[in-house]
């Protein structure tokens, strides 16, 4: 597979000329069907906009048909980081300070390999965590395997749509939503 680091050294500029911040590049799937997943944002709302995507969709697929980075016919896919984002940059632990996440560690800490519960915050290149039934543990950045916010009622009051047109409207009861969240995420990471 493509070098990722090389796919993100392409891939940046071109987001930043559009003016939004890369959050992921990852290159995933096996032969036949491979994906190469974009996350951007717009700096000011965390969010893009459909025609966002397609203007970003646009560009990078017109620089990697001509730099051809990647041996292989892929799959482009191009998208905000949603709700229940990956937390990829330092500062991005900072910002969601007070919401829950979940780490997953390059190798274990204190006999976890996984942290799971309220960002502290961050201080320097460290980052501290309120692990659930446990207590606070600060990691440092070069740690983190993977990382990402969990979906939850906060979170959602938290991240408000750009625009809510065309979604599809359910109402929940208060509770409820945690319940849903509950059912619809098994089995995902």
């Amino acid at each position: 597979m493509a070098d990722i680091a090389k796919l993100t050294a392409l891939i940046e500029p071109e987001a930043q000329a559009l003016g939004f911040d890369l959050v992921r590049v990852k290159l995933f799937g096996g032969a036949g069907d491979i994906t190469l997943q974009v996350m951007a944002e717009r700096p000011d709302t965390r969010q893009l906009t459909i025609d966002d995507c397609a203007d970003l969709s646009r560009r990078i697929s017109d620089l990697l048909d001509e730099a051809d980075p990647i041996e292989s016919e892929y799959r482009l896919e191009v998208s905000s980081p949603g709700i229940d984002r990956p937390l990829t940059r330092l500062g991005d632990f900072a910002d969601w300070a007070g919401h829950e996440a979940r780490i997953v560690l390059t190798a274990p800490v204190e006999g976890r390999k996984q942290l799971t519960g309220n960002l502290v915050g961050v201080e320097g290149d460290r980052i501290t965590i309120d692990v659930n039934k446990h207590q606070e543990m600060t990691i440092g950045f070069d740690q983190v395997a993977d990382a990402k916010l969990l979906f939850t009622d906060r979170l959602l009051a938290a991240t408000r749509p750009l625009s809510a047109e065309g979604a599809d409207e359910e109402e929940f009861e208060e509770g409820e939503l945690e319940a849903a969240d509950t059912n619809t995420s098994e089995g995902q990471d």
